[in-house]
């Protein structure tokens, strides 16, 4: 009951408070330099479609994973960013107008991918084919606890950009307890399943994460795109919806097992990426070129 009313209620609203934080910090300038230099969102969408799910593919084979983890590996390399990607890269100064858009376009175009990439995974590894339907309803409450809260907090910063620039230290500061909580619950949540499948997908899981999230930040940097951009398009795609594979998991393929990679995975991601923005940020305001 009360991992329901955390992950049900108590969670999307902290959330949803943190990104109507991070919208009083952006402006429509934001998003139209977004959408000046698409070549930034085109990198993310090409290393979350394409790159991501034959990264998951080799290390399902590689490390011989049990069918139903194998599948469950793949789901979650299928799965968008959600809205911690967002708070991350606030916290490491990257550029969240651009995780934002991404989060959008992510979780819209997954409506098409993440069906074909899990039919596909659950005929190879599992011989069975199962038709899995868009997660239509789970998008949209993710559009709803990201872009709602944010187009408030950028009306309110329109309006009265004194209260805005007062409120981001504050807001700063709330993500990183939430986000600290968040882990602990997590953890004491799925203590059972870390200890029983940790040993078997654990290394796997750690090595996707590390792999999305390099490749996220090096791939960037390559194409010369700004350091902001590349801290950005890394959280998006280094830090994924494991709520979405979880349902799915547990909802659609009514399979637990399946689950267990991303239940794995949110717990790994959470220590991988608050050491990742804590060294893209040493610099400070460098983080910015």
């Amino acid at each position: 009951m009360q991992a329901s009313l955390l992950t049900n209620l108590l969670l999307p609203l902290a959330l949803g408070i943190i990104m109507l934080g991070l919208g009083l910090g952006l402006t429509l300038d934001d998003f139209r330099r977004v959408a000046r230099y698409p070549r930034a969102v085109l990198i993310g969408l090409a290393l979350q479609t394409l790159v991501l799910p034959w990264a998951a593919f080799g290390l399902a084979l590689g490390f011989g994973l049990p069918a139903e983890l194998a599948v469950g590996l793949m789901l979650l390399a299928a799965s968008p960013g959600g809205a911690t990607a967002n708070i991350y890269s606030h916290l490491a100064r990257g550029d969240v107008a651009l995780n934002i858009t991404l989060t959008a376009i992510n979780s819209l175009l997954c409506l098409l991918t993440l069906p074909v990439i899990l039919n596909l995974s659950l005929e190879y590894f599992l011989g069975a084919g199962q038709y899995v339907p868009p997660p239509t309803k789970k998008v949209i409450e993710v559009a709803a606890i990201i872009l709602l809260p944010v187009a408030i907090g950028m009306v309110v910063r329109a309006r009265a950009a004194g209260f805005a620039a007062r409120t981001e230290k504050p807001i700063r500061l709330l993500s990183v307890l939430v986000l600290a909580l968040l882990v602990i619950a997590a953890v004491a949540q799925e203590w059972k399943t870390l200890t029983t499948y940790f040993a078997i997908v654990g290394l796997a899981c750690l090595l996707f994460n590390l792999a999305s999230m390099g490749a996220g930040y090096a791939a960037p940097l390559a194409l010369r795109l700004p350091k902001k951009q590349a801290i950005a398009i890394a959280m998006e795609i280094g830090i994924h919806n494991g709520t979405l594979a979880i349902f799915i998991a547990l909802n659609v393929l009514q399979n637990a097992t399946i689950s267990v990679p991303a239940a794995v995975y949110s717990l790994l991601m959470f220590v991988t990426a608050a050491v990742f923005a804590w060294w893209v940020s040493r610099g400070g305001r460098d983080a910015a070129g």
